[in-house]
This record gives C-alpha cells, structure tokens and sequence, in this order.
C-alpha cells in the first residue's frame, strides 16, 4: 500500500510540475488571444464590421444568441452589419477562463457589460452578456475566432 501512495504522489507532483511547464509554454499564445480578445471589444464599441471580419478565422462560425449560426466570412459580414445597423454597442469585456486545449485549438470564457443604444430610437438600454469563444490558430500562428457564442445575462423584459 505505500508503494502505490509514494508512486501516486510521484505521478502528481510530475504532472504538476509538467502543467506548471505547459503554462509556461502557453504564455505567448494567451497574451495572443488576450490580444484578438481586446481587438474584438474595440471592433464592437466602434461598430467595425471590417475589423471583426479580421479576427475571424475565414471559416468561422458566428451564434448569436435568437438567431441561426452565420457561417463564413460572407455571413458573419451580413450579421455584423445587420447588428451595428441596429445598435451601438458600449462594452467592456471581462476574461475569466483562457484554456489552451491543443496546440493550435484555445477556448475562452468571457463576460460584457455596458450598454446598447437603440439607434431607431436612440434609447440605451443596459447590455450584458456570456460568452464563449473558440480560438483556432493558423498556419502563420495567428489565433482567430473560430466559433463564437453568446447569450444573456441580463433579466427578462416586463
């Protein structure tokens, strides 16, 4: 029995000390996606539908949330277009969870919050959301937004 408690606890101090090595060696491809993270917040409060399409991976998958998955560039153009016609976005985003899942495969949990003015009206109204993206690293290494998904968190309207 103490042969297999030492081996157990050998086995978790080297893959602890492994994941400390593995984090380590992520570090570039997290500050990476912290970056297209941050892009994609100053595309959105600038209503940039360009700069969007930048970050996408060029077979990207857009879901937003009461809507049918905008597919490609073209589509993901059209629905972006579609939202910045309708409002104007005033956010900040807030990372909780970075995890590389592969080399060239990351996910990111994030939360927004600010506002949206209604631009027909002009009225603004609170905006808050969860979001869940997944990164695809190219073959230039460059991380894109392969999916993105979100919904939110805001309560039901009276």
């Amino acid at each position: 029995m103490k042969t297999l408690y030492k081996t157990t606890i050998a086995a978790a101090a080297a893959f602890a000390a492994s994941a400390g090595v593995a984090a380590a060696e992520h570090a570039p491809d997290r500050a990476a996606i912290e970056g297209v993270l941050a892009d994609y917040e100053d595309a959105l409060n600038a209503s940039d539908t360009d700069k969007v399409l930048t970050l996408y991976a060029a077979d990207g998958v857009f879901m937003p949330q009461h809507s049918q998955p905008s597919v490609g560039a073209d589509a993901i153009r059209v629905a972006y277009d579609n939202v910045f016609a309708a409002i104007t976005l005033n956010v900040d985003f807030q990372i909780d969870e970075i995890s590389q899942i592969a080399p060239n495969w990351a996910f990111a949990r994030t939360r927004s919050e600010g506002f949206a003015t209604i631009n027909a009206t002009g009225d603004k109204a609170p905006e808050a959301n969860q979001e869940l993206f997944v990164f695809a690293k190219t073959d230039s290494g460059d991380w894109k937004i392969a999916r993105y998904i979100f919904t939110t968190t805001n309560p039901p309207r009276q």
